[in-house]
């Protein structure tokens, strides 16, 4: 026990209880106090019920003061809480609920009027006076009193805690009817508190679940200023966070006073500035009451009103002038029941009292009252005055049960059966060991309690409905807690808005559209900018503040709800373009093939033999395997296709170049070196120079593409960097060091045979290659230029058809430039190819340049 952050042991705070309560019973006995037990019924067990028939004003004093609560204001509500306690026992001692619960033993009762929190402390310490009287004197004859074994009460959570700390301390059951405070459940602090109404804590959620439902997400959360509204406000506060609800903004109401009106006045202008259209009201009635006129005068209509189960359907609240005004009222209420036989209880036990019947004596007319202390306890009451409203009879009926739960765990201790009950002690904590284990139905209702000593109950969502100028409660949906579920129909409300039909919204910004993210613009979440989601993010949640990235394999545009499949991009080989170059490449090879076995046949001919002889057919070799190279570029890339496509292409072509510029220098050596150097060109024709040029120049760029091909071997690769929404299949190692130097040995290749070519621009008409060379190569270095610059600003299908198209070019260039001269010599003009005129052709030479 914790006092003035001291921890008190439990037996210092036993002595410190008793002694407070033999002092309040000594006051009381002494007429300080007043009456305490006003309404009373004897019976072999009596219940002790605490209800707020009276209301008394609050006090400005320093000290507290309890007030004679006849004075106060006379509250109908507490006195159909008093009658259903009364209503419930007359039935079980009557057995005309339907079950004989207690055969043989009457049930009593003790009713407390607490209209002020000191005459709930007293009614409590009364209680514990009894039992310290009984336990003092079990048998003594002069016992005036019989002890309370249970309390039921008190109405309000303030007026809980101190009753469930004082009578858990002595283990005395304790069952409210309205104590909604979710601290109250904690066995450790108060182990005898039960209630028939649920915890705070579900209400709580149903408002946020309501809140949710309805997207409204920026809100004023207001409670009042006791331990049942400054709970609740705690607990939505942290669970509102959850589910993405701002509290624009957030205040206690104190009670009304003259002195508090400016004060109470400044906090409904700061709500009406935020400019929230929902406000949650977590309050009792009675601060609630002197809240709202306050609403009304400042004129704040339109606005959507969430009401705790304490105000939400009391007729305190609806009553008051103007109350229309403020918009549309959602209560959340303890469930909808139904007290057959209550109403008429209350209207026979008001006309008993005023209409006594003949013969009837003045004790029996205040026995069916119930009241021993006197027949004014209500004043002047007339039949029909204190209306059975519907909040009356759902409080009423959590009375009823927590009787009836009493009366259950009774006839358990008792061990009752249908006859009758053994007359044994019931002790208060033999008692509360029986009501943990109760397991009931009233009507169709479940009563039992579970750990905490909560019922398993939800709530009814109730609206006001001002239609046809009175206020009607609504049903339009209800709450169950377990599992947590809500169910509502929003077309059963009459929105009291200005628009009838449509949901008022509240919140700070509109929610942006799917593709845009939030962008934060103040302290509070619910406040913020829509900015789009940029190309290959998504975002199909309202609410995100981040967008979020697409798959690998996948894109979006700009703004996107979702991402698609990337197109995956290669040549397929029944593409369109496919297969027109795989025709002429075909057409290519067969030309290629055809021309190579023209030669061979032609071998020993002049032309041939200029042409270079054996060495064309190794050219034309090389540049069917520059071709073959083609096909590699066709379908999804592989690794032997990657292996060999650059390696295959840049070998051929280069043993092709290397014969050309060989077959040129050779050439020129012989018409224009020969006789100069007449013994070099002899030992460098008789040695075979020519071949061990080629080969020399072959092995040099076989070895780098084998070079090429260990170090970084092209591989399958898929590119998604260049393109958002194409995934490009192509073989990699295009941009390595190897890669490079195959390009510059080739580009090497194609200036010294370009060279040597020009060098014999004047020889004789039969042996001049340099305008068929220079056009060969011209075509080679505009096909590969162009693909270069395609590469660098394109990449995909129409790179791989260019590629192709540049081998295409470079072979094609090759055999038209230099192969299909000879080719036409040897089928049209078989008389070109003679020794006699290859020998005058140079005779004509030899004797321009001497006359020259």
């Amino acid at each position: 026990m914790a006092v003035c952050g001291r921890v008190v042991p439990l037996q210092a705070f036993g002595l410190v209880m008793w002694a407070a309560v033999l002092l309040c019973w000594d006051l009381a006995a002494a007429g300080q106090f007043g009456p305490l037990s006003q309404f009373q019924l004897g019976g072999d067990y009596v219940i002790a019920g605490l209800f707020p028939i009276h209301n008394t004003g609050m006090s400005d004093k320093s000290v507290p003061e309890l007030d004679d609560c006849q004075n106060g204001i006379f509250n109908k509500h507490g006195y159909h809480l008093m009658q259903a306690m009364r209503f419930a026992i007359e039935e079980i001692n009557n057995g005309s609920g339907g079950e004989n619960l207690l055969p043989g033993v009457t049930l009593g009762y003790q009713i407390y009027d607490i209209c002020s929190e000191p005459a709930s402390i007293l009614a409590t310490l009364d209680v514990l006076v009894q039992q310290h009287e009984y336990n003092r004197e079990p048998e003594s004859p002069s016992t005036s009193r019989t002890r309370a074994i249970a309390v039921i009460g008190p109405d309000s959570s303030s007026y809980a805690f101190t009753s469930a700390a004082t009578l858990g301390y002595y283990l005395i059951p304790e069952i409210s009817y309205e104590a909604t405070n979710e601290m109250l459940s904690n066995k450790q602090l108060y182990p005898a508190f039960f209630r028939t109404i649920p915890s705070d804590r579900n209400q709580v959620r149903a408002m946020v679940q309501l809140l949710v439902r309805f997207k409204w997400t920026w809100i004023a959360l207001l409670g009042s200023d006791n331990d049942y509204g400054q709970q609740g406000v705690q607990s939505l506060s942290e669970l509102a966070s959850e589910y993405g609800i701002c509290i624009a903004y957030k205040g206690i109401i104190q009670t009304y006073t003259d002195s508090r009106r400016e004060e109470m006045l400044q906090m409904v202008r700061s709500i009406v500035d935020t400019r929230v259209n929902t406000i949650v009201v977590f309050s009792s009635k009675r601060i609630a009451s002197g809240f709202f006129p306050l609403v009304v005068g400042q004129n704040v209509t339109g606005k959507v009103w969430i009401g705790s189960e304490d105000w939400s359907i009391s007729t305190r609240v609806s009553s008051l002038p103007g109350i229309e005004r403020i918009g549309t009222v959602l209560g959340i209420s303890t469930k909808t029941a139904t007290l057959p036989g209550f109403e008429g209880f209350e209207a026979l036990t008001v006309e008993k009292t005023r209409r006594p019947v003949a013969n009837e004596s003045e004790d029996e007319r205040r026995r069916a009252l119930g009241c021993l202390q006197g027949s004014d306890a209500f004043g002047t009451l007339t039949p029909g005055e204190v209306p059975l409203k519907e909040f009356d009879v759902q409080s009423s009926f959590n009375v009823y049960k927590a009787v009836y739960a009493l009366a259950h765990a009774l006839r358990s201790l008792l061990d009752c059966d249908s006859l009758a009950c053994s007359r044994v002690e019931a002790l208060p904590w033999r008692l509360l060991e029986k009501l943990r284990q109760v397991n009931f139905s009233v009507g169709s209702e479940p009563v039992y309690f579970n750990e905490h000593g909560d019922p398993p109950a939800g709530y009814d969502i109730m609206a006001w409905d001002w239609a046809g100028g009175n206020l009607s409660l609504r049903l339009v949906g209800m709450y169950s807690p377990d599992p947590e579920n809500l169910d509502i129909d929003a077309s059963l409300i009459n929105w009291n808005t200005g628009r009838e039909s449509v949901v008022p919204e509240s919140v700070c910004s509109p929610e942006c559209p799917e593709g845009y993210r939030r962008l934060q613009t103040g302290a509070h979440a619910c406040c913020f900018d829509c900015q789009a989601c940029p190309p290959s993010t998504f975002l199909n949640r309202s609410g995100y503040t981040f967008c979020q990235p697409c798959k690998q394999r996948e894109w979006s545009l700009p703004e996107s709800e979702h991402c698609v499949n990337r197109t995956v991009v290669y040549l397929p080989w029944e593409d369109s373009l496919a297969v027109a170059l795989l025709v002429s490449l075909v057409l290519t090879l067969l030309l290629t093939l055809a021309t190579a076995l023209l030669f061979l046949l032609h071998l020993n001919t002049p032309v041939v033999k200029s042409a270079g002889g054996k060495t064309c057919l190794l050219m034309l070799a090389s540049l069917a395997g520059a071709t073959c190279s083609s096909f590699c570029h066709f379908g999804v890339p592989s690794g032997l296709g990657c292996a060999l496509k650059q390696p295959l292409f840049t070998f051929g072509f280069t043993v092709c170049l290397s014969c050309m510029a060989v077959r040129s220098f050779q050439i020129v050596c012989i018409f224009k070196m020969a006789s100069k150097l007449p013994r070099a060109y002899e030992v460098w024709a008789r040695k075979r120079g020519p071949q061990a040029v080629i080969l020399s120049s072959s092995v040099v760029a076989l070895f780098v593409s084998l070079l090429h091909v260990l170090l970084a071997r092209p591989v399958p690769t898929e590119v998604y960097n260049i393109y958002p929404d194409t995934i490009i299949l192509e073989c990699s190692g295009m941009e390595s060091v190897s890669s490079i130097l195959q390009l510059v040995y080739i580009a090497m290749l194609s200036f010294l045979c370009f060279a040597f070519s020009y060098m014999g621009k004047d020889l004789p008409a039969n042996y001049n290659e340099a305008k068929c060379i220079t056009f060969s190569l011209l075509i080679y270095l505009i096909s590969w230029l162009t693909f270069f610059t395609v590469y660098i600003i394109s990449r995909g299908k129409y790179l791989i058809v260019v590629n192709v198209m540049a081998i295409l070019a470079s072979v094609l260039g090759i055999l038209g430039g230099y192969f299909m001269p000879k080719v036409y010599i040897i089928v049209l003009k078989p008389q070109m190819n003679t020794t006699a005129h290859f020998q005058n052709c140079i005779q004509m030479y030899t004797t321009k340049k001497s006359e020259n």
